[in-house]
């Protein structure tokens, strides 16, 4: 069990909207180990974003377990949330969530501004992020000036700075060209393959799914099956 990252037991989350009654998750239980890429499919109102949602300490199960690297999350307050989104998980989503009118390099150098991190260490650390998503020459350019596919490529450097255990794409190709969409998973595949980092990424694109190691699929607010090696 050395080399498991995060455990779900039984994991339930039910939503009031009005007078409705939304049970988002109910009875989740899932392993995630070290290295694993696992794609969380299934259609809107699954419950796949309520359970990313809860991994990237975004928001708490109503009952049941979330272990992350042995440490019991579910219990945790806002503080420890909030610490471990920011030393544990880097996050990339659909829509880039980049500053406008700010270079890449700024955006990239985000997670560490309230850091103890010395300045000149930030800005190495941000520009060897860069690099490492091909953006080395483009570090200086504002988000305006940049394509949808570079502007996603400052997002997940951006979720590198802090070296996480792991990180969490939401439908992070969604607003991307086919080609452009394949060069960002070839980035998170080397990320998986080369530097170890976990990788867990909700889609409900079949194409993108299948470029994962693992698979599991939602309906209802239930894992309803796994594939993948």
């Amino acid at each position: 069990m050395d080399n498991v990252l995060i455990q779900l037991v039984n994991l339930t989350k039910t939503y009031h909207i009005g007078e409705t009654e939304v049970r988002a998750l109910r009875g989740v239980s899932y392993t995630i180990k070290s290295g694993d890429f696992l794609a969380i499919m299934g259609p809107s109102g699954s419950g796949k974003s309520t359970m990313m949602n809860i991994i990237g300490c975004l928001d708490k199960p109503d009952s049941g377990q979330y272990l992350f690297e042995g440490a019991e999350v579910s219990k945790m307050d806002k503080n420890e949330l909030a610490r471990m989104r920011n030393k544990k998980i880097g996050f990339v989503f659909q829509s880039f969530n980049l500053l406008s009118r700010t270079t890449a390099l700024e955006n990239a150098e985000l997670p560490l501004v309230y850091s103890n991190v010395p300045g000149k260490e930030q800005t190495q650390r941000a520009l060897a992020a860069l690099e490492s998503v091909g953006l080395k020459g483009r570090a200086h350019h504002k988000t305006n000036q940049l394509s949808g596919g570079e502007q996603q490529r400052v997002a997940i450097a951006r979720a590198l700075l802090n070296n996480p255990a792991l990180i969490l794409a939401d439908e992070p190709t969604g607003n991307l060209d086919s080609k452009t969409s394949e060069e960002i998973l070839t980035i998170f595949r080397n990320l998986n393959q080369d530097k170890g980092i976990t990788i867990v990424m909700v889609t409900h694109e079949a194409d993108i799914g299948a470029q994962a190691k693992k698979r599991i699929f939602m309906r209802d607010g239930q894992i309803i099956r796994e594939d993948g090696n």
